[in-house]
């Protein structure tokens, strides 16, 4: 399997550990620094896939470490055209208990501090990209099919509240969060989307609600309870991501290496 076929990759960690299986491909040192882990390059139905473990292995880089910038670099180098983003938020309503599957069209970004652009003055000239749909909305829509065949139910339209971390949030700090309009609240979106669509890459976030937010529950959260919904949950997720990967029409013949492509670094 050529490292230029492998168009799709996943983004994730905690319970994905069916995607990786596979062998290591690329380097794991960008002009960026070092990658969060080694890219794993598999196989589903002779569809290539790279998945790559955004917290590390083991499960220890914090959000707000993560080298966003390596990891979406090594990817496009080994010819990723398209990203999926499994990611673990918090619910803000009602109607979005612990267990539900979110594919996010909106978000808004509430970081600091990280490594939030490729053009950062030093590498590349300067680019100002078009971020007002911030998921590729075709992308998103092979996983909305994917849900709809697999029988999986999904919510299809959500806003994507992007926070620091790693603690989880105060009551007031989600009221605040729904009142900018959030459902979800999550520490890895961004900048994540941002630095795929600066790589023209697609991008979408395929999200598991793994408890409700600060105040929106009588009993408090616990890393316990968290476990034990992303056990049951992600099984819905590698059953939807899979069948999505099956489905993909893949034209080989006009499948191209893009390694180096995207902005021009000295």
């Amino acid at each position: 399997m050529s490292e230029c076929r492998s168009l799709v990759a996943i983004i994730g960690g905690t319970g994905l550990n069916d995607f990786q299986q596979g062998r290591v491909a690329g380097e794991r040192q960008t002009p960026f620094g070092e990658t969060s882990a080694d890219i794993i390059v598999s196989a589903v139905a002779d569809q290539p896939l790279a998945f790559l473990a955004r917290h590390g292995r083991p499960h220890s880089i914090s959000p707000h470490k993560i080298n966003y910038r390596a990891n979406l670099w090594a990817l496009k180098q080994l010819g990723v055209e398209q990203v999926i983003a499994v990611n673990a938020v918090g619910g803000i309503h009602t109607d979005l208990p612990a267990g539900s599957i979110v594919i996010p069209d909106q978000l808004i970004d509430y970081t600091y501090g990280r490594e939030h652009t490729f053009f950062d003055g030093g590498r590349a000239s300067l680019e100002h990209i078009d971020f007002t749909y911030p998921f590729t909305e075709s992308l998103r829509g092979q996983l909305v099919n994917a849900a709809h065949h697999s029988g999986i139910t999904v919510v299809d339209t959500a806003v994507y509240g992007a926070v620091q971390g790693p603690r989880l949030e105060t009551v007031a700090e989600v009221n605040r969060l729904e009142k900018d309009g959030c459902d979800i609240i999550g520490m890895t979106a961004m900048p994540e989307a941002a630095l795929a669509r600066e790589l023209s890459m697609d991008y979408a976030s395929l999200c598991l609600v793994v408890n409700p937010a600060a105040g929106r529950s009588e009993i408090l959260i616990t890393m316990t309870d968290i476990h034990a919904v992303i056990d049951t949950g992600m099984i819905k997720v590698r059953k939807l991501l899979t069948a999505m990967i099956l489905e993909k029409a893949v034209d080989t013949q006009s499948t191209r290496c893009t390694r180096g492509a995207g902005p021009r670094f000295r």
